[in-house]
């Protein structure tokens, strides 16, 4: 698949099991449900990031089988599916990218593994300090940058770094592509937008959305700036 980057990190969505612990029923099928209609209603890019306590990661054959499930879902609608974290699985379950954060591993390493694979490959960004050693890898595609806000989507996140943070990042002329993430909704989403940055990334703003379509039109509404990155 050909992909614009800047273009799919406009509305990143990132979900896995562990996401649907408010929802009755098999966390599967809700993943992939609510899956679909947020690809129905026009997400960009989809993250299965399945970790923890409450996710398939104790059962390796039923995540690698959700994975492909949602990998075939995304590329039905033809928005690319990246992997959280975990490089064979991505590699396993034919990825269209991988998403590492700083604590996930080696990122030198990680880098040599996937550079003959034609992988996208994003990291995490937490501090200033980790946007300007990385901001010249070529090998790194996109940087996530959060989290904006404090979130409970996940339970060991760094401090929040605030929207003042990325109302500076032009000022930094960093040349890749950012996508925000952390606590981000609809409520907050145009305010965020006016930094300039390339892309909102959400879990709960659309795994916990009465009206996913309603959310997903809101959340991509807000207006876009353009920036000179």
């Amino acid at each position: 698949m050909k992909v614009n980057i800047r273009a799919s990190l406009h509305l990143y969505f990132i979900a896995g099991t562990q996401d649907m612990r408010h929802l009755s029923g098999d966390p599967a099928d809700n993943l992939l449900n609510i899956l679909r209609q947020a690809l129905e209603s026009g997400i960009s890019c989809f993250q299965f990031r399945d970790k923890g306590q409450f996710s398939l990661a104790a059962q390796p054959k039923a995540q690698a089988d959700l994975a492909k499930k949602c990998r075939r879902l995304c590329h039905d609608y033809q928005i690319p599916f990246i992997m959280n974290d975990d490089v064979e699985l991505g590699l396993a379950v034919g990825a269209d990218g991988i998403h590492i954060g700083q604590s996930d591993g080696n990122v030198k390493q990680i880098i040599e593994r996937l550079k003959k694979q034609n992988l996208i490959f994003g990291l995490s960004i937490n501090t200033l300090e980790q946007l300007q050693h990385y901001r010249h890898y070529d090998a790194i595609d996109y940087f996530g940058i959060g989290p904006i806000f404090p979130t409970a989507s996940k339970l060991d996140h760094s401090a929040a770094l605030g929207v003042d943070f990325l109302d500076n990042l032009p000022r930094l002329a960093i040349d890749k592509p950012c996508v925000a993430i952390g606590g981000i909704n609809t409520a907050n989403a145009a305010r965020l937008r006016q930094s300039g940055i390339d892309g909102l990334a959400v879990i709960s703003a659309i795994t916990q959305a009465p009206d996913i379509p309603l959310a997903v039109r809101q959340l991509k509404a807000a207006p876009i700036i353009l920036n000179n990155r």
